[in-house]
C-alpha cells in the first residue's frame, strides 16, 4: 500500500513504536518523522499503531519480531537518494527519508511502495515529468549524489574506461540482492571480457574511502589493466568518460541511467527491470517499460519525504536541490579554509560565519605565497592577481553596510569584480552563460523577481515613504557615493552626481527630474552630497527606492544598483557609466561598454546570473549557507539581527574619518 506522507500538523498522527536507539538520539530523524505524521513511542503497540524499523539493519529484527507477534504493520525507514554532503556515520543529518509501509526499496523479496509506484502509477502527468526532467538536469549540473562531499573539479581518468562499482561489504542492499564476493568477482570478469582491451576502473564506495567500512575490492584486485579509484570524485564526471557501467545494486547504477548509460546489473535494485538496464538476475514481475524521466519522477519526487531545514517543514525535491546547491557550494569553496586580507575588524565576524563554517578564516594582510588556501581581499583593496575579490551581494541586508549591518549575501570573484568593467568578472561569465535558460531555471528566476516585487525588496531595505510626486514624465536620478569603487572604475565622462543631474536635465528638458541621494550620503557616512537647485524638480530623502521605482518612467544612472532594480520593475534605464547590467541589450547605454559583453540574455537570464549564480547567501536563523529564496524570506519578515548601539557609534566615527580623509586628499 502506497501511503501519503504529506500530513500536516493538524492531521491525525500515527503512533510509531521503535526499538532502535537511533530513532531516539537523532533529532533530524525524529523531526522528519513527526512532520510526516508519526509520533515516536516506546513500549508495545496497540491495534492501530505501527512499528518503525531502519530498513534491513542489524537491529530491524527486534521490530520485526514484535510486529509478527502483535500483528502490527511495519514502517521501514531509509535515507533518501540525496542525503547529505557526507555519510551518516560522519554525523551529518539527512535531508530526506524513505518511509515505506510495504517493504524496502532495495529488497526484491517484497514489493516496496517504490516498486508499486513504478508498476502502477500512470507517470504520465506532464507537469510531473517536466519536474523530473528539470530535476535530472539540475542534479547533474550541480554534481549531486547521495553524498555530495566531493569537488567537481577533480579530474576524471582519461575517457574510454569501463566502470565497475564497488559497495560496502555486507551492506543491506547487497545482501538483499544475494550479493557476495563471488558475485563481485564475476562482475569484474564480465567487465573485462565484454570490453577487451579497455581499462577497467573500480570505483570504491565513499564510506570505504572514509574508513568506515571495507569494500569487496582492494588493491589486490588491480593489475596493468585494472585500477582502484578511491579519490572522492563527481559521479557525473566519472560516468561521462565511461564506455560501460557494471554494478550489483549501487545507487551509482541509478545515476548511470540518468547519465544515459544502460548499466549491466548483477543484483536486483529498485531501478532494474524497467528496460533501462541489462539485468543479469532479472525480477520476473517487473515487466513495465519506463523512461528515465518516469523512473526519476517516482524515485525522487513521489517516493521520498524531503525536509527543508531553513523553514523546519517538509519540502520538495526542488527545495532540497536549493539546499544542496547552497551547502555544496560552501563546502567545496571553504573546506580547505581561507586567508583574508584588507578586512576591517567589524567585518571579520560576519566573514567567519559565512566562510569559516568548515575551517576558520585566517586574517592576514601578508599571505604566504606557498599557502594552498585561497586568499580573499575586499574588492577595493590592492590584491595579488590570484586573490579572490570580495564584495557585498545585491540583496544585502536591512540597513546600511556603512552602519556596520552584517550582510546576508557576499560575492567572491577570482577573475575581477562585478563593478569593474576594465576586466572580465565571473558575473560576466554567468550572464553570458544564462543567455539560454532551461525551463526550470527560467521559472525559478521568474518566481524570484515576483517575490522581490511583491515584498518591495532592494539592496538595503530601509523602508520609508515618499511625498506625492509631480505629474509628468518622471526620471529618477539616483545619487551615488562619489569615491565609491564602482564610480572610480565604471564611470565614464560623467563622474559626479552633479554632472549626472546636469546631463539628465540637458537631454530631457521637459521631464520631471527626481533626485534621490545615496542612503550612505544621507546618513552622513560617505561623500557625495550635492546642491541640486534649478536642476532637479524634487529631492527625495528617507524614502524606499523599491516603491519609488513603481511611480517613475525612467532611471538615469552612472553605475547605481538602482538601475538593476529598475529593470526588475520594467522601468527604462539609461546608463552613463558601465554597471554590470549594461551592455547586454537591456539598457540604453550612453557610454562605451566592453565588446566582450556580446551575449543577449533576457531579463530573467540576467536575474538568474546576478541573484542565483553569483552570490553566496547566509541564513542568520540557522547559521548555515542558504539559497537566495531563504535570504529573501528573512529580509521580508525582518528576521535578521541588527547591530547594537556600539556598532552605530563606530559607523559614525568611520564615516567621519572617511570624510576628513577625503578632504585632505
Amino acid at each position: 500500500m502506497i501511503t501519503d506522507h504529506s500530513k500536516t500538523a493538524e492531521s491525525p498522527r500515527s503512533r510509531l513504536f521503535v526499538y532502535n536507539g537511533g530513532f531516539l538520539t537523532q533529532s533530524r530523524l525524529r523531526r522528519i518523522l513527526h512532520l510526516a505524521g508519526y509520533d515516536l513511542r516506546l513500549g508495545f503497540p496497540g491495534p492501530k499503531d505501527l512499528i518503525g524499523i531502519w530498513g534491513n539493519s542489524p537491529t530491524a529484527h527486534r521490530g520485526k519480531a514484535i510486529a509478527t507477534k502483535r500483528d502490527t504493520p511495519l514502517l521501514r525507514v531509509e535515507d533518501a537518494f540525496l542525503r547529505s554532503l557526507h555519510p551518516g556515520r560522519a554525523g551529518e543529518p539527512p535531508l530526506g527519508l524513505h518511509l515505506d509501509r510495504s517493504g524496502v526499496h532495495f529488497d526484491p523479496s517484497t514489493v516496496s511502495d517504490l516498486e508499486q509506484l513504478l508498476t502502477t502509477h500512470p507517470l504520465d502527468d506532464t507537469a510531473l515529468l517536466n519536474r523530473a526532467r528539470a530535476g535530472m538536469a539540475r542534479v547533474q549540473d550541480l554534481h549531486l549524489s547521495k553524498y555530495s562531499g566531493f569537488d567537481p573539479k577533480t579530474p576524471a581518468p582519461d575517457p574510454g574506461y569501463v566502470l565497475v562499482i564497488d559497495q560496502t561489504r555486507g551492506d543491506a542492499s547487497v545482501t538483499a540482492s544475494k550479493g557476495n564476493d563471488a558475485l563481485f568477482r564475476e562482475m569484474l570478469v564480465f567487465a573485462q571480457e565484454e570490453h577487451p582491451g579497455a581499462q577497467v576502473i573500480i570505483k570504491s564506495h565513499p564510506e570505504t574511502n572514509a574508513g568506515y567500512r571495507s569494500g569487496y575490492y582492494s588493491a589486490e584486485d588491480t593489475n596493468h589493466r585494472i585500477t582502484l579509484l578511491d579519490t572522492p570524485i563527481s559521479p557525473w564526471s566519472l560516468l561521462e568518460g565511461a564506455v560501460g557501467v557494471y554494478t550489483v545494486s549501487s545507487q551509482l547504477g541509478f545515476e548511470a541511467i540518468l547519465a544515459s548509460h544502460k548499466p549491466r546489473v548483477f543484483g536486483q535494485p529498485f531501478y532494474a527491470g524497467w528496460g533501462l538496464t541489462t539485468d543479469e538476475n532479472p525480477v520476473p514481475r517487473r515487466e513495465r517499460r519506463l523512461t528515465r524521466a518516469q523512473l526519476f519522477a517516482a524515485a525522487m519526487i513521489l517516493y521520498p519525504v524531503w525536509y527543508d531545514p531553513y523553514r523546519d517543514q517538509l519540502g520538495t525535491l526542488e527545495t532540497t536541490l536549493d539546499t544542496l546547491e547552497a551547502q555544496t557550494r560552501a563546502w567545496r569553496q571553504d573546506r580547505n579554509g581561507w586567508t583574508a586580507g584588507g578586512m576591517r575588524l567589524w567585518k571579520r565576524r560576519p566573514l567567519q560565519k559565512m566562510f569559516g563554517h568548515y575551517k576558520r578564516v585566517q586574517f592576514t594582510d601578508t599571505p604566504d605565497a606557498n599557502d594552498p588556501r585561497p586568499h580573499m581581499v575586499w574588492a577595493n583593496r590592492p590584491a595579488p592577481t590570484s586573490a579572490h575579490r570580495l564584495e557585498d551581494g545585491f540583496l544585502r541586508s536591512r540597513g546600511l553596510g556603512a552602519e556596520l549591518v552584517p550582510p546576508l549575501s557576499l560575492v567572491t570573484d577570482d577573475r575581477g569584480i562585478y563593478y569593474d568593467p576594465t576586466r572580465p568578472s565571473q558575473l560576466e561569465t554567468w550572464i553570458a552563460k544564462r543567455e539560454e535558460l532551461r525551463p526550470d531555471q527560467h521559472l525559478r528566476a521568474d518566481r524570484l523577481v515576483h517575490t522581490l516585487l511583491q515584498n518591495n525588496l532592494s539592496k538595503y531595505n530601509l523602508g520609508g515613504d515618499h511625498p506625492t510626486l509631480p505629474d509628468g514624465h518622471r526620471i529618477l536620478v539616483p545619487g551615488q557615493v562619489e569615491d565609491d569603487a564602482s564610480i572610480k572604475t565604471g564611470a565614464g565622462a560623467v563622474k559626479t552626481n552633479l554632472e549626472l543631474l546636469q546631463r539628465a536635465r540637458a537631454d530631457n528638458p521637459n521631464a520631471v527630474i527626481l533626485y534621490k541621494p545615496h542612503p550612505d550620503v544621507e546618513a552622513g557616512l560617505r561623500t557625495g552630497a550635492v546642491t541640486v537647485d534649478g536642476i532637479a524638480d524634487m529631492v527625495l530623502t528617507d524614502c524606499d527606492p523599491s516603491t519609488l521605482l513603481t511611480e517613475v518612467d525612467e532611471v538615469w544612472t552612472m553605475t547605481s544598483l538602482l538601475g538593476f532594480e529598475a529593470l526588475l520593475r520594467g522601468v527604462k534605464v539609461t546608463t552613463l557609466g558601465t554597471p554590470f547590467y549594461a551592455g547586454w541589450g537591456l539598457t540604453t547605454d550612453l557610454d562605451k561598454v566592453p565588446a566582450r559583453r556580446g551575449a543577449r540574455p533576457d531579463l530573467i537570464g540576467l536575474v538568474h546570473a546576478t541573484l542565483i549564480d553569483y552570490p553566496r547567501y547566509w541564513d542568520p536563523i540557522t547559521g548555515q549557507p542558504c539559497p537566495v529564496e531563504v535570504a529573501i524570506e528573512r529580509l521580508s519578515t525582518g528576521a535578521i539581527p541588527h547591530p547594537g548601539y556600539a556598532n552605530r557609534v563606530l559607523s559614525k566615527l568611520q564615516g567621519l574619518f572617511a570624510t576628513y580623509a577625503h578632504l585632505w586628499r
